[in-house]
């Protein structure tokens, strides 16, 4: 595994930082093809955005070097970043000033089944429910332990994702991935302003949806809304659009909106 500390190859971290301690930081997981980070904007768009709303101190050309000198090295796989708030004392106060803490991480990329592009996935109901905190949501900030208690619900490989709701029952997302509706030939996606994460495939989808004309409406979705949609796909970084064909013994067909929206990422990911 390739690993980078601030700039430098290395494999260990402070005790101290208070990544470890709070989870105090944020993370990107970025696709890397022939040593190209790829939807590169959005990722540190999103990064600049979530460090402004933490109030990290992050230079973030100093960012995009690193990670553009790191995918050159990696050349093919998945890099992922991290940002911390760097080391403290004690206490949940942060620290002043603050030195945050980057951290590049190299890993192969995933091989998903093809079946699950071309044919559709299962979705498993995960009890786990996102808790509802707005100064948080969107953000990829590094406690993701609601997504962990949601994936240790099922070991059934027939499940290739989990439906992931709020507190209120409102349907959100997967455990790692953002779900689309598809109704009359309209999008809806579900309102994050609670929680969830704002994925950058998600964001690019919707870019898409608007230069094809698609309506898209982003708001709250219903368990009932969910299950009288015409289509449902999910949609990452990393694969791309997955059409959702089962969830509990309801069933979806693969539709035409989903097939087109996943051949214009999938021609974009391939580029």
């Amino acid at each position: 595994m390739l690993s980078w500390v601030d700039g430098q190859p290395a494999t260990q971290l402070s005790i101290l930082d208070r990544g470890l301690a709070y989870g105090d930081g944020l993370f990107e997981t970025i696709a890397v093809q022939r040593g190209q980070p790829r939807l590169l904007a959005r990722h540190l768009a999103r990064l600049q955005q979530g460090a402004q709303r933490l109030s990290l101190a992050l230079d973030l050309q100093v960012v995009q070097a690193e990670l553009l000198a790191f995918c050159a090295e990696l050349g093919e796989g998945v890099a992922k970043l991290i940002v911390t708030r760097g080391e403290g004392l004690r206490g949940y106060a942060p620290p002043q000033p603050t030195r945050p803490c980057r951290v590049l991480l190299g890993n192969p990329a995933p091989v998903y089944p093809p079946v699950h592009a071309e044919q559709g996935v299962c979705l498993f109901p995960c009890v786990t429910r996102l808790a509802e905190q707005p100064l948080l949501a969107g953000l990829k900030h590094l406690n993701r332990l609601e997504q962990v208690l949601a994936r240790a619900e099922w070991q059934d490989p027939a499940y290739a994702e989990g439906l992931m709701c709020d507190s209120s029952g409102r349907v959100i997302e997967g455990v790692y991935s953002n779900l689309f509706l598809c109704r009359d030939g309209q999008l809806l996606t579900a309102d994050l302003s609670r929680c969830g994460v704002a994925g950058v495939m998600r964001a690019e989808v919707l870019a898409q949806a608007e230069a094809l004309g698609i309506v898209v409406h982003i708001r709250d979705i219903s368990r009932a809304e969910l299950l009288a949609a015409d289509e449902v796909f999910l949609c990452n970084s990393l694969y791309g659009i997955w059409p959702v064909r089962e969830l509990q013994g309801h069933d979806w067909p693969v539709g035409p909106l989903t097939r087109k929206l996943q051949a214009i990422i999938r021609s974009l990911l391939d580029s």
